[in-house]
């Protein structure tokens, strides 16, 4: 089971790997197809499997691995259309595409540079491409809500820019950027190319071309972009904030619109995308209404009809959109008659019961048209008073708008005022910290005054103290003052004693020195101190005198910093009670404007439903009006039905050119009607549209189907089998139509086309039913036989004029054989030119005897045109025969400069017998036998066949003369390369004789197919007015070789197209 298990697991993961191989050589096959260096524009098919690429892997890795391998660097053509194939990946990729291109924005970056560097034109355009590219990448990075198609609704865009008008604000400089560098790739390619149609058609200039596609995509939803961002900022910022976004806007608009214009004129766009139209001046952003008028343009990819190959291997170019201009073909009017009335005159002498029918129908029809025109005033009325209503509400609502802004103006003032009032409080506060700070300072203040007060008393009782010892002292001084006294005095007493105590007291005495200088020296130690002590007491006076005055200053502050406060507080108090004030009335004010807001929006929702009913009832007066218009359709298409059963019109014929032209005008007819039916979908307040195209596709149809029936009368029994059926379901398939717009349930999908099909049926057949050769009008052909006749007779003339001329350049320029041969050739093309010439006015005298013999009382012009066949053989002759002049001119012209061929001129030769061969066929047809101007013609004819054989033969002579034929050498050769050399020319031989049948079997297919053309069988001829006539020998005709668009000399003349060849045989 395991060994199954891993068996099975191998084999996925081989398929899985041969599977990535071939994604990954078809990717690198489709890459190397799209981006080459050939000036092409890319294959839609290849960037197609490439953007495949991209979903199937779910990113960009495949593409960058191969990207990154080409060199950008070196071919600015290649890098210009890996731009273009990076663009289209980005828009239709898979998602994660913009992440793996993000990786490489680098590498952008540094192209760009290296390419603005160099004088090349793709160089400069491939800088602003990669300029464009990296714009977009970061834009998209950065709102990753939008993708790079740029298809986003407008709630997506609302998010995106949010609600912060800043972010709105920088949103739209960015999609303004973006747009610039749009627009200014857009503008270099422009710049760069013609815009005409041959530029357009060519290879390189739709290779510049092609990448504008994508830019188109981009501008239209970057200009809706740009007028909804617009239209927000000016709801929310003033005007002239604003008044540079306007100006570039302008600017932009003005860019986009020129290049808008320019493009739908180039023909190459035309079938590749419709560009949409911008309005003729840019929105109204300073009024809000403006808005509802924005149209988002739309652009618009057509689905390829054709399709293309889906061969991987295809390597060829892909063909370049027809830009030419097809001649579109002319169809006159034929004018209204009826056949019948020409005949047989008016029935029943010029009165008849449907002309009192008609009448009364007219009487109806004007009628209806009355009330029409009363309901188109009503509705007009009704209109106009909706609209001044409306221009009423929408004043009141910019009134309520102003007023609005004013309290909005207001509300900001009082909430600039409520933040002054803040920052006062937060003044306050921080006054409030000041003073308790001062307060803290004066109470540390007050601590150092006590501490210092303290010191002070402890200097005080130091100095009592002090002042206590020096009085001891005093007394001590005193004290020894008297014990000296009383020596002085028992001096006397003791006088005996001085001499035996002497030395005793002179010691003792010293002792008294010496303790009384030891006494003086501490009283002056003490007196000393005594004075520092009263400095002191001085110092600490004088500081506390200033502590006592910087104490009152303190108190002083304190005092002015309460009383600030205090006044602060009743401030604040103050503006408090304003604030409140001011917040009670800002509060009524808003309540007041919500309560008229409400009764505005119920007046609006009243004016609305009354608006409503106004409309209903309009619809319902249009849908009426309708629906009688439908009813008279139905009986007009009725009684034309009716009519194809009534045996009295089996007798009515008509012609199929009246079939046609009634046919046609039903087909413009029903265009109208499927238009008026589309508008009316889109507005059913007017269906004037739809009535009068309903009103013109009745008539119309009746008139188809009355004269189809009639045209059956006379055509072959299978076709007037299946004309009268198509016309009968006409009749149904109309009734259906209008039963369908006749119900509201079925009105949405009533669709013309089914009776648009069964009209071109009818139309088809009346085409068959016509005869062939009725593309000029009869009352033409008698001038274009004149001017034709003129035109080849002018032809003639220039030929031999052109002839003459090669004669004297050939002998300037030749000599000798060629120049022999040369004016040989020419000599026998001017003999062959004067035979024509000869030869066109015999028959042109031949002509006229016979119209003259013909017309009896008729004019030419009738005569020619009851001819008409002939007239129509005549016509294609003569333009044959000048047609071949001119291209055997040009023959000779080449093979006289060895620019042409022999074989063209003795073909043009053959050519030209064979057209005159079919002049004098077509001018015999009617002369008489026994005419005198007969024979002259004859001779003519012959004359001309004379000079074409000597023509042809002068030609096969020269080329004979001309022509170097060596003769081959055998020496050296050996049977071997004799075999082989004659191997070869047998094959040879067999591939010329393959050759030659396969172009006698092209010239077969090409004479069939002329035939068919002129509409004539080989086995029956048309003769006059449509007998047939049955000749021997006939002549055969060679297809016309198509001319080449540029000639070397302007023509002459030109081949024959307008009418069919006849041939006679």
């Amino acid at each position: 089971m395991n060994r199954s298990t891993r068996v099975k697991t191998r084999r996925t993961e081989a398929n899985l790997g041969a599977e990535r191989d071939h994604f990954e050589k078809q990717q690198l096959s489709s890459m190397g197809k799209a981006i080459n260096s050939s000036e092409m524009p890319v294959k839609e098919k290849h960037a197609r499997r490439i953007i495949l690429g991209t979903h199937r892997e779910k990113g960009a890795h495949t593409f960058w691995s191969y990207a990154l391998g080409f060199p950008l660097n070196d071919n600015s053509i290649l890098c210009w259309k890996f731009c273009h194939v990076l663009h289209k990946v980005l828009r239709d990729g898979h998602r994660n595409v913009l992440q793996d291109c993000m990786r490489h924005h680098g590498s952008l970056v540094e192209v760009g540079k290296l390419w603005s560097q160099l004088h090349d034109r793709y160089g400069q355009l491939v800088a602003l491409y990669t300029k464009l590219l990296c714009t977009k990448l970061e834009f998209h990075v950065k709102h990753s809500k939008i993708p790079p198609n740029l298809e986003v609704t407008d709630e997506v865009l609302e998010r995106t820019a949010g609600t912060d008008i800043s972010d709105v604000f920088q949103l739209t400089v960015e999609v303004f950027d973006y747009m610039d560098a749009e627009l200014r790739l857009a503008d270099t390619v422009i710049r760069q190319l013609n815009t005409s149609i041959a530029v357009s058609s060519l290879t390189s200039g739709q290779c510049r071309l092609a990448p504008l596609i994508q830019v188109i995509q981009d501008c239209s939803q970057l200009y809706h972009f740009n007028v909804k961002l617009l239209f927000k900022l000016h709801a929310c910022l003033p005007a002239d904030t604003l008044q540079g976004h306007r100006d570039r806007f302008h600017e932009q608009f003005r860019s986009l619109k020129s290049f808008f214009n320019k493009t739908r004129d180039m023909i190459y766009f035309k079938r590749l995308i419709q560009i949409p139209k911008l309005p003729d001046s840019p929105p109204n952003f300073l009024h809000a209404a403006a808005l509802a008028k924005h149209v988002k343009p739309v652009v618009v990819i057509p689905a390829d009809e054709d399709g293309e190959p889906q061969d991987d291997d295809d390597d060829d170019p892909e063909p370049l959109i027809d830009v030419s201009d097809s001649p579109a073909s002319i169809v006159q009017a034929q004018p209204q008659v009826d056949i019948f009335d020409q005949t047989f005159g008016p029935p029943n002498g010029g009165f008849d019961d449907r002309d009192l029918q008609i009448d009364s129908l007219k009487t109806e029809l004007d009628y209806v048209k009355t009330e029409l025109e009363k309901v188109k005033s009503e509705a007009q009325r009704y209109v106009t008073q909706l609209k001044s209503q409306i221009n009423s509400l929408e004043a009141e609502l910019e009134e309520q708008r102003v007023q609005k802004q004013r309290a909005l103006v207001e509300n900001e003032q009082l909430r600039m005022e409520l933040e002054t009032t803040l920052r006062r409080n937060i003044e306050h506060e921080s006054v409030q910290v000041s003073y308790i700070e001062a307060e803290k300072r004066a109470q540390a203040t007050e601590q150092r005054y006590n501490k210092l007060k303290e010191k002070h008393t402890e200097l005080v009782s130091s100095h009592a103290e002090l002042l206590r010892k020096s009085a001891d002292t005093v007394k001590m001084l005193s004290a020894t003052q008297q014990t000296q006294e009383e020596v002085e005095r028992t001096k006397h007493q003791l006088s005996f004693e001085i001499e035996r105590i002497k030395q005793e007291s002179e010691m003792k005495l010293e002792e008294q020195k010496f303790e009384m200088e030891r006494v003086k020296r501490e009283l002056e130690e003490k007196m000393m101190e005594v004075t520092r002590m009263k400095a002191t007491l001085q110092n600490t006076q004088k500081s506390s005198e200033q502590i006592t005055s910087s104490m009152t200053a303190l108190q002083a502050e304190k005092e002015r910093l309460m009383r600030s406060v205090s006044e602060k507080e009743a401030e604040l108090s103050t503006v408090r009670q304003t604030a409140q004030v001011q917040q009670s009335s800002l509060q009524l004010e808003r309540d007041k404007s919500s309560r008229e807001l409400v009764e505005l929006q119920g007046k609006l929702k009243e004016k609305a439903s009354q608006e409503e009913k106004m409309k209903q009832k309009l619809l319902d007066e249009q849908f009426a009006l309708l629906q009688g218009t439908i009813t008279e359709a139905e009986n007009i298409i009725q009684d034309a039905v009716t009519k194809l059963d009534d045996p009295l019109h089996i007798r009515c014929t008509s012609s199929p050119d009246y079939l046609i032209n009634r046919a046609e005008a039903t087909l413009g007819s029903i265009d109208k009607m499927k238009k008026g039916h589309a508008d009316y979908l889109k507005n059913m307040a007017d269906a004037g549209g739809l009535l009068r195209s309903l009103t013109q596709f009745s008539h119309l149809a009746a008139d188809t189907i009355v004269n189809g029936s009639a045209t059956a009368h006379q055509a072959p029994t299978d076709q007037a089998d299946r004309l009268t059926s198509n016309c009968r379901g006409c009749a149904t398939q109309s009734l259906q139509f209008l039963k369908d717009l006749k119900s509201k349930a079925s009105l949405q999908r009533a669709d013309p086309a089914s009776v648009r099909d069964i009209v071109q049926k009818i139309l088809k057949l009346g085409q068959e039913l016509r005869p062939k050769g009725m593309d000029i009008r009869q009352e033409e052909l008698g001038d274009l036989v004149d001017k034709e006749m003129a035109a080849t007779s002018a032809a003639i003339e220039e030929a031999v004029r052109r002839i003459d001329e090669m004669m004297k350049q050939a002998q300037k320029d030749t000599s000798g054989v060629k120049l022999e041969v040369n004016e040989r050739i020419l000599n026998n093309c001017t003999g062959l030119m004067k035979a024509i010439r000869m030869l066109v006015k015999a028959s042109t005298d031949l002509q006229k005897e016979i119209v003259e013999s013909g017309r009896g009382a008729a004019t030419i012009k009738e005569f020619y045109a009851r001819n008409s066949r002939w007239t129509e053989g005549l016509i294609s002759a003569a333009k044959a025969v000048g047609w071949g002049a001119t291209e055997m001119v040009e023959s000779a012209d080449k093979v006289v400069l060895h620019t042409g061929k022999y074989e063209e001129l003795i073909v043009c030769s053959h050519e030209i017998a064979a057209s005159t061969a079919q002049l004098v066929a077509a001018s015999k047809v009617k002369a008489d036998r026994h005419s005198r101007k007969l024979p002259v013609l004859q001779q003519a004819s012959r004359h001309v066949n004379e000079m074409a054989a000597n023509l042809v033969a002068s030609t096969k002579s020269g080329r004979e003369h001309l022509e170097d034929k060596d003769p081959m050498d055998f020496s050296g050769m050996s049977l071997i390369k004799l075999r082989k050399e004659e191997m070869e020319s047998q094959v040879k031989v067999l591939e010329l004789e393959t050759m030659l049948e396969n172009e006698r079997q092209r010239l077969g297919d090409l004479r069939k197919k002329h035939y068919d053309l002129a509409g004539v069988p080989v086995e029956q001829v048309p003769e006059g007015n449509g007998e047939l006539l049955s000749l021997d020998n006939p002549v055969t005709m060679s297809p016309k070789p198509s001319k080449p668009a540029l000639m070397k000399k302007p023509p002459l003349s030109q081949k024959p197209n307008l009418a069919p060849k006849v041939v006679f045989k």
